[in-house]
């Protein structure tokens, strides 16, 4: 397996060539014409596919890892010695094929034991977020950190929830100053992680490994927590059928949410 470093000049390269790529089809039917339905059983789209290809295309020739999992193409074949990638090629494809610029192209890295890097590029506009496990987060090359925020009034949230779910949410009392919904779970993690929001909460059980495998590392490397809503461990599964709920956010904000997840 390649050192996180190569992992990251890699990833550069690709994402890259992913922009010029999707430019044309940005915010165009065809760029969101769905091609068929992926391993994950939702709808890929032609953005997904060309995104993904450029990936894999890229990470066989430098030979990455052993294996890659893609919400697209499901368990891939690299060609590395050792290592699994996870990739959303198109974090946000929505967005993306209606013209809204918010959308990323997400990839981690493990050894397959544990996250060794993580990289998520915003493809609208010039900002990537990098962690190497043990090494911190940043954005652009700075170092970043989550805000010291501690009371939910004063906190901005990316709450995703079914009507059933919010009723349940706000029966217990939940109110902060900001809800918000961007439509891109890798970027809103990596907000997170930078101090933009205080808090990602996902409630709906879709959430999927190659979603979150490469936020997830640079929310934690930058100091924030991240676990099942109630506190507990998130475990994922290397199965893109698989989907979990999940909480991240600064410490403090953690703990009231978790707490108050608890007694939902």
């Amino acid at each position: 397996m390649i050192s996180s470093q190569e992992f990251f000049d890699v990833c550069r390269t690709a994402a890259k060539r992913i922009e010029e790529a999707l430019s044309p089809l940005i915010g165009t039917e065809y760029g969101a014409e769905e091609l068929c339905m992926g391993a994950d059983n939702t709808p890929t789209e032609r953005l997904d596919r060309v995104a993904e290809d450029i990936i894999l295309d890229l990470f066989r020739e430098k030979k990455v890892c052993r294996c890659l999992l893609s919400e697209e193409a499901g368990i891939v074949e690299i060609g590395g010695d050792e290592g699994i990638a996870y990739l959303d090629p198109v974090d946000g494809s929505f967005n993306a094929g209606a013209g809204i610029p918010y959308y990323a192209l997400s990839v981690g890295l493990s050894d397959g034991q544990e996250m060794k890097a993580g990289y998520v590029k915003n493809l609208a506009v010039p900002e990537e977020f990098t962690a190497e496990k043990g090494h911190g987060a940043y954005l652009n090359g700075r170092a970043v950190h989550p805000s010291c925020k501690s009371e939910l009034s004063v906190s901005a949230v990316s709450l995703y929830a079914r009507p059933r779910e919010m009723q349940r949410l706000l029966a217990a009392g939940y109110s902060s100053r900001r809800s918000r919904l961007f439509g891109a779970s890798a970027l809103e993690l990596c907000y997170v992680a930078c101090g933009r929001l205080e808090a990602f909460l996902d409630l709906r059980g879709t959430l999927r490994i190659t979603d979150a495998a490469a936020a997830i590392l640079i929310l934690e490397e930058a100091g924030g927590i991240v676990s099942l809503p109630d506190g507990n461990p998130c475990i994922f599964p290397d199965d893109v059928r698989c989907g979990r709920e999940l909480l991240g956010a600064n410490k403090p904000v953690h703990e009231i949410l978790s707490t108050l997840m608890r007694s939902v």
